[in-house]
């Protein structure tokens, strides 16, 4: 009598996943991944926040928050942004296909589930963390490389931090579905 239970490596990869597409979109999103603080001539309480959208302005003190600020430097020039603005939304779109795909193979209202399509989406969504690690490895390579008064403090943002994480759950769950593959083998 076969089993109806869906196996433990889908399950992981179907949680993991749309985990790591929230922690991607909203690093995609929200504007900082890097911080600088303590520009010359400038309030000592007063933060820029840049992402790969936009540069906000912040007091901390009144927590003025002013987005849309000028990009004085040509930050959004520099190649490491303009790749992560390419790849960042490329691969949220893939993560999303790769789900669909997901969801097909599991289908745990099947009596057995579909390995070699659970398998496949499993490296589709592999691709896609890895496509999101790329850009946020790089930025963070880059990051005091990147334009900035002179005498600032730079420290990484909340954002780049979510993307990694993002990422690497994307990772996760795409190879726990790619497991899927050994299951797959075996019925043939």
């Amino acid at each position: 009598l076969p089993s109806m239970r869906t196996p433990t490596a889908m399950i992981v990869g179907l949680v993991l996943c749309p985990c790591g597409l929230l922690l991607t979109l909203t690093g995609t999103l929200a504007p900082s991944w890097r911080q600088v603080s303590l520009v010359p001539n400038q309030p000592m309480d007063l933060v820029w926040e840049q992402g790969i959208w936009d540069i906000c302005r912040e007091r901390q003190s009144t927590h003025d928050r002013l987005c849309g600020q000028a990009d004085e430097l040509g930050y959004f020039e520099e190649v490491p942004v303009r790749v992560a603005q390419g790849m960042m939304p490329a691969s949220l779109v893939i993560t999303l296909l790769g789900l669909v795909v997901a969801a097909l193979g599991v289908r745990c209202w099947q009596e057995k589930p579909r390995h070699l399509l659970a398998g496949v989406a499993g490296l589709v969504l592999l691709l896609s963390g890895l496509m999101s690690l790329v850009p946020a490895s790089w930025y963070t390579h880059e990051l005091w490389a990147l334009p900035a008064l002179p005498g600032s403090t730079l420290v990484v943002g909340y954002s780049l931090v979510l993307s990694y994480l993002g990422s690497c759950l994307e990772i996760l769950g795409g190879l726990a579905l790619s497991l899927s593959f050994h299951h797959y083998c075996k019925e043939r």
